[in-house]
């Protein structure tokens, strides 16, 4: 007997979610130092929904426990520990039930984040979201910062994107001097000049050394002493599917091919004590799953 249409559109969409999760679940296998961030912006009402199927992709085994976020703005582990205890899959969703029903951390309880769409990039300008804490708020240890357009276009990508520096600028400013764990942007590999990559590497020198850019850090050197780099770096061609920037610790990037409207950001360098930019996913999910 077939299943009637509504039964067999959730049932597609299970598998969707689950063969795109396990290319995340390959990815983590095939680069065991890594740390992936998944954003869910949750429309699951079935119960155990988002369980089952990070379940079935087989991805439970890097799950990082919500009984060890640590809370009101305390400090992260190192990565090497997350590493060594196979804690490298981070997931957030937008529902705070899932918290106590599957154990799925509510990202506001752990996330700051700046508007998204048109009013995150109006230059001079970082305002919170509205389902944020301030930007200033030290109850969160997390800061995610948004820079893209209300509607997506390509063709104006390159513009948009390399404005990024301006407005990181005013959100580093309006978070109290807080450099952003996450960047969200569209068409990342798009922009005139260094564009995300540039910001990228401006933000993990900052962090990690007291450098103007992470290329210009050096190994057992103090805070501040670094080397003159001379150019900027410059933004990959498109085309590429790897890169390094300049020499820079960058991990490439990731298209899953069931979505090809979908791609992820790129993955860096983080320091010991605290997360810096991470390969960050945002999902959406608009059906319950086999209700």
């Amino acid at each position: 007997m077939a299943l009637p249409l509504p039964a067999r559109a959730m049932l597609q969409l299970h598998r969707f979610s689950v063969e795109t999760l396990k290319e995340v679940e390959a990815f983590l296998s095939e680069n065991p130092s890594e740390i992936v961030t998944i954003f869910i912006e949750d429309y699951v009402r079935s119960p155990m929904g988002l369980s089952n199927v990070f379940n079935a992709a087989d991805l439970m085994k890097y799950w990082y426990p919500i009984s060890e976020m640590p809370t009101n703005g305390k400090d992260w582990p190192s990565v090497t520990d997350m590493v060594a205890k196979n804690h490298r899959l981070l997931v957030f969703t937008s529902d705070a039930s899932k918290e106590a029903s599957e154990g799925i951390a509510y990202q506001w309880s752990y996330l700051l984040e700046n508007e998204s769409g048109d009013p995150g990039i109006v230059p001079g300008s970082c305002p919170n979201r509205k389902e944020s804490r301030p930007l200033n708020s030290r109850s969160a240890s997390l800061f995610m910062q948004n820079y893209f357009p209300t509607m997506p276009v390509q063709n104006e990508a390159c513009k948009e994107n390399s404005g990024l520096l301006q407005i990181a600028r005013a959100c580093y400013a309006a978070a109290g001097n807080r450099i952003p764990n996450f960047i969200a942007v569209n068409f990342y590999m798009r922009s005139n000049g260094g564009g995300v990559f540039d910001v990228q590497d401006r933000i993990n020198g900052l962090t990690l050394c007291g450098c103007n850019t992470i290329a210009a850090c050096q190994a057992a050197a103090p805070m501040g002493a670094c080397k003159d780099m001379g150019a900027p770096n410059q933004t990959p061609s498109s085309s590429s599917s790897e890169s390094s920037v300049n020499g820079n610790v960058y991990s490439g990037t990731i298209e899953f091919r069931t979505h090809p409207t979908a791609g992820a950001s790129n993955t860096s360098t983080w320091s010991t004590s605290a997360l810096l930019l991470s390969l960050l996913l945002t999902v959406k999910l608009f059906a319950s799953f086999m209700q």
